[in-house]
């Protein structure tokens, strides 16, 4: 149903002309009565005028695609290889404009992000990185995609679960395969999202059964930012290798911080603090071991001699790291590559809509048995 003016009034609690006041910028209007319009447009989606109502479900030659932090270089290989995808060839109607959009981790923004690429009728969305486990933030990112989706716009998620769209949200599901495939009801809802998904609970569990299998049982882990998906099935996969293995998860054991070296630099002092015998450590990704790398030589420990350490990912400085990483690395470029080609259309979609790519072990210099 189309969203009229006079709606967007009735949800601001204030009159029609006011409305178009903000809309039009040609009439004073006090900051907080403006907030209340701008955020009634957000929530209605409302488009400003008959004509551009009309043009709603057209789609535009815009791509977005949503980063955590487009300075990290996770994302920034995601970001490069959608992009790549997105020149334009005899059967794709020509280039495509693709527009990164930086999130900084911030849920609203990326629900903001979302709105604004829904407004400007993107051709495709792509949305990078874990997502966030809120029930609120899920359901309205599920209502989001579903208005994308319905006015044309191909969403794809790349190295997140699949999500549920137009059903409930709220349960907790992980699945990061075909048993999570997204879902829509309603007769036309438009083109499902897709989904570009990490085994990263398989490549945490090998990580960790690698630094078993050198024979260390006191193994310290260095988690991701809690309430990410990222972080819960890496972090499922490294105690599936204890409990496989019959070693305690012992929770002073695990420190939870931000994805980058500060927090690594941080997580290892706690570490060593709650127990100075650790003889290895698990990394949420490649960034944060160098981090753990630090704080170790700050305490006189050598790496691996002492203390090994094992990152994830596999980012490009991480052969050059010395030690080189121990990693378990991630196909970056062939996930960002194919969740451009499903955006354009270039690659058939899965029969359940998900894209499952495994994780590799890689072992190098930072991993060895435990000094005795």
């Amino acid at each position: 149903m189309t969203v009229t003016l006079a709606d967007v009034a009735a949800r601001a609690g204030v009159s029609a002309a006011t409305v178009s006041r903000v809309l039009n910028s040609n009439y004073p209007v006090a900051e907080a009565t403006r907030d209340r319009v701008l955020r009634a447009v957000a929530e209605l989606e409302y488009v400003a005028n008959g004509p551009a109502s009309a043009l709603a479900a057209a789609t535009s030659d815009l791509v977005g695609i949503l980063v955590n932090d487009v300075a990290d270089p996770f994302f920034g290989i995601l970001a490069s290889a959608v992009q790549s995808e997105m020149s334009g060839d005899s059967t794709s109607g020509g280039e495509k404009l693709a527009v990164v959009c930086n999130t900084g981790g911030s849920p609203e923004r990326e629900l903001t992000y979302l709105t604004l690429l829904h407004r400007q009728r993107a051709g495709a969305v792509v949305l990078t990185g874990g997502a966030t486990e809120d029930p609120a933030h899920t359901a309205a990112l599920a209502a989001r995609v579903a208005r994308l989706s319905a006015a044309g716009t191909q969403v794809v998620l790349c190295g997140r679960p699949p999500l549920a769209v137009g059903v409930p949200t709220g349960d907790g599901g992980s699945a990061e395969g075909p048993a999570g495939a997204s879902s829509a009801s309603g007769a036309d809802t438009g083109p499902a999202p897709l989904t570009v998904a990490f085994d990263n609970r398989g490549g945490a569990r090998s990580l960790t059964e690698h630094l078993v299998a050198l024979g260390h049982r006191r193994i310290g882990c260095v988690a991701g930012p809690e309430g990410l998906t990222t972080t819960r099935h890496r972090l499922e996969g490294h105690r599936a290798a204890l409990a496989a293995h019959g070693i305690e998860d012992v929770p002073g054991r695990t420190v939870h911080g931000a994805y980058d070296r500060a927090s690594g630099y941080a997580a290892a002092h706690e570490l060593l603090r709650q127990d100075e015998d650790l003889t290895a450590v698990v990394a949420a990704n490649d960034t944060v071991a160098l981090g753990v790398c630090a704080a170790l030589r700050e305490h006189g420990l050598r790496v691996p001699e002492d203390v090994s350490v094992a990152g994830f990912d596999d980012l490009p400085f991480s052969t050059d790291a010395v030690p080189a990483l121990t990693t378990v690395r991630l196909p970056l470029t062939e996930a960002g590559a194919r969740a451009g080609r499903l955006a354009m259309g270039r690659e058939p979609a899965p029969a359940d809509g998900v894209v499952l790519l495994s994780s590799e072990l890689v072992i190098r210099k930072s991993t060895a048995p435990p000094y005795s």
